[in-house]
């Protein structure tokens, strides 16, 4: 199911070009409190997202920047395509030109419109705060496939991720993108220090506070990117069973077989374009001992306690397994 995704390239291409024109203080602007990259998000866009409506079986991956939406977006994308085609005996409605670009916060102000139009199931990607998606995910019970990843190694990736995509501000030094990453509130600086001390799409323990709020409810499922990669088949066969989508073990088995990182790294120049070598670095779990250093390691260890350690989401990413020195 790797198939070529024009729409996703071109989007992400013209964005990549229209950041090498700019500065670096131009690159960010901000919306409620919370940054994003001007060259894929708006406020316009923002605003015309509540016009969407959201059905009960749309198929929905939540999950912070460089928690995995990419590996686990392609999971979902091939197990919707895999069933639609076995369904219908004919190529999947998600043939391109049905499609739009996943992530639902980048586009245009037509988008939401088009989305309305779509067949069922449609496939959504988002690195919202729950409280920033449409008031009708929640109201007509959206099922939300809840991603989340040990915060060390969603930093480490989150840099390098930084580092080699031009719509977002590079750091000289992995301190200096430390010091964004774990910076929380930007209501005590000017903008032009907004721009270097915190990250697009905001502060991650607060994400994972904001969505702890939502992980009891019965639409939603929480699946932590450490347990994917431990056990891929059964994490497949898991996500499929939520959404209620229903295949044979041999076509479980080619969902697996073809999300794993070789097969997507492989494939991604024409999955991804450009994006595909920035995106597809390593795949790995614990990275993060590369470039953390002691100071950096009790400062983290010290904001999941104050912040996240005692809820559901907490307890799921296994902090002490994961992110301990």
């Amino acid at each position: 199911m790797e198939k070529p995704r024009k729409k996703f390239i071109d989007v992400v291409d013209k964005a990549m070009v229209a950041a090498n024109t700019m500065d670096r203080d131009e690159l960010l602007f901000s919306y409620k409190g919370i940054l994003y990259p001007v060259t894929v998000c708006s406020p316009e866009v923002f605003k015309a997202m509540e016009s969407l409506e959201a059905r009960s079986d749309d198929v929905i991956l939540a999950g912070y920047p460089k928690s995995g939406t990419n590996w686990v977006g392609q999971i979902l994308s091939d197990l919707v395509a895999t069933f639609e085609k076995k369904m219908q005996n004919e190529e999947s409605i998600n043939d391109e030109d049905l499609e739009e670009f996943p992530y639902l916060e980048v586009g245009d102000t037509g988008k939401y419109e088009r989305m309305n139009k779509l067949p069922s199931r449609r496939v959504i990607f988002t690195h919202l705060l729950p409280d920033n998606l449409p008031r009708s995910v929640f109201q007509n019970k959206a099922k939300i496939l809840l991603l989340i990843r040990n915060p060390k190694d969603v930093a480490t990736s989150f840099y390098h991720f930084s580092n080699g995509m031009s719509v977002l501000p590079s750091y000289e030094t992995w301190d200096d993108f430390f010091i964004a990453f774990m910076t929380e509130k930007s209501t005590v600086y000017s903008f032009m220090i907004i721009l270097f001390y915190l990250v697009p799409w905001g502060s991650y323990f607060n994400y994972l506070s904001e969505w702890n709020k939502y992980a009891e409810d019965e639409n939603v499922m929480t699946i932590t990117y450490e347990e994917l990669k431990e056990n891929r088949a059964l994490g497949v066969k898991n996500i499929a069973a939520f959404f209620g989508i229903s295949l044979t073990e041999e076509e479980l088995q080619g969902v697996v077989e073809r999300s794993s990182f070789q097969s997507m790294k492989e494939n991604s120049l024409k999955t991804h374009g450009a994006l595909g070598s920035i995106l597809f670095r390593k795949g790995g779990v614990s990275d993060w001992k590369s470039l953390f250093n002691e100071d950096q390691n009790e400062k983290m260890d010290k904001a999941f306690e104050e912040h996240i350690a005692g809820t559901k989401l907490g307890m799921k990413l296994k902090y002490d397994v994961y992110c301990r020195a």
